[in-house]
């Protein structure tokens, strides 16, 4: 099941206690302090990881808590340190305070993770608190109680491509044929209630992700048939790819469904309507798609694609014309990362060593 909210309480671990101890040993009558130290407590991790496709494998947990650090003992033996616990979410994860909604970090890329609750400090056993005047000391430290918090997390995904329409354009069913994914199909609208990803192949060494977003109405912006939480996933990807029924069953214009899905990107996110788009009229087994092609042509002055994903007419241009896109935006992106390390190697030498 795809779920991408939640709010979940996480808890570190508590320190362990330092202890209290005297050596014993055969003749020698004042051994001195020998309590050890109490272990940290473990810290609550949040961690990206690509084989994770959603939240819901949090949802059936709502407080997550640390290992806490053992206690120390006698003969200077420091208490074990308590082990963390790892939460796994997929790349794009939002993690949010609850409390206030401050951005904790945005785990975009696999491997990506960070501490939400820190354990506690162990504290100290009494050998520490030995000094040349105070040889017996009969002191320690309680351990510190770890961290606690409330936290939100927020998926968007992350896609190369979203397949964006109104509902029932055949998004699903074009994810079905450019890749291996098996979203559910129907002849209804909205069959689609959640961001299904595919792999588009492109060659045996590339290929990019594919985002069938949910069909969006008129007041998506403003949260409309789950608006928000559709356009969300859109706000990732870095080539839209627009589906125009050529027929639709509620006899709208195709060119104004078009014009408004454009104006709910707009509303939302102005910076969506300036990513690169590939406009495409599905469905090209009906007699209407190319009037619906010359008409878009003629009152937008853009020709779109001609495609079917039940007869395979068309995909292998779309195909082509995404890839261009996808992989000139990723030379860039690889440039433009090597210019930045470049720049912080600069600055790094000219900073002057440190003595």
């Amino acid at each position: 099941m795809f779920l991408d909210r939640v709010t979940i309480q996480v808890r570190g671990g508590d320190g362990g206690d330092g202890c209290i101890a005297f050596r014993r040993e055969y003749k020698v009558p004042k051994g001195g302090p020998s309590g050890g130290d109490g272990g940290d407590g473990g810290n609550v991790v949040i961690r990206a990881e690509r084989n994770v496709d959603s939240l819901y494998a949090l949802a059936g947990h709502k407080h997550f808590v640390a290992e806490a650090g053992v206690p120390g003992k006698g003969s200077t033996w420091d208490g074990k340190n308590g082990e963390d616990i790892v939460l796994l979410v997929p790349p794009g994860t939002l993690v949010k305070d609850f409390a206030t909604g401050e951005l904790i970090r945005d785990l975009t890329d696999e491997g990506e993770e960070v501490i939400v609750a820190k354990g506690g400090n162990g504290g100290r056993g009494n050998s520490a608190f030995a000094t040349s005047t105070n040889r017996a000391p009969r002191e320690c430290e309680a351990g510190v109680p770890g961290e606690e918090r409330k936290i939100n997390l927020e998926l968007k995904v992350i896609a190369d491509v979203g397949l964006i329409g109104k509902p029932n354009a055949g998004k699903s069913t074009l994810l079905s044929r450019l890749s291996r994914a098996h979203p559910e199909i129907a002849d209804y609208p909205f069959t689609t209630k959640y961001p299904n990803l595919g792999m588009v192949q492109v060659g045996p060494d590339h290929g990019f992700v594919v985002a069938d977003i949910p069909g969006l109405i008129e007041g998506a912006h403003a949260g409309h048939g789950l608006g928000h939480e559709f356009l969300k996933h859109v706000e990732r990807t870095k080539v839209l790819v627009h589906l125009i029924e050529p027929d639709p069953a509620d006899q709208t214009d195709p060119v104004d469904n078009y014009l408004q899905i454009l104006e709910e990107l707009r509303l939302y996110d102005a910076s969506l309507v300036t990513r690169p788009e590939i406009i495409v009229v599905s469905k090209a087994e009906l007699a209407t798609s190319v009037d619906v092609a010359d008409m878009m042509e003629k009152r937008l002055g853009k020709r779109p694609l001609l495609i079917s994903a039940v007869t395979g007419k068309g995909l292998p241009d779309l195909i082509r014309a995404v890839w261009e896109i996808v992989r000139d935006m990723r030379e860039d992106e690889a440039l433009a990362k090597q210019k930045a390390k470049l720049a912080a190697a600069a600055i790094a030498a000219e900073q002057p060593e440190k003595v």
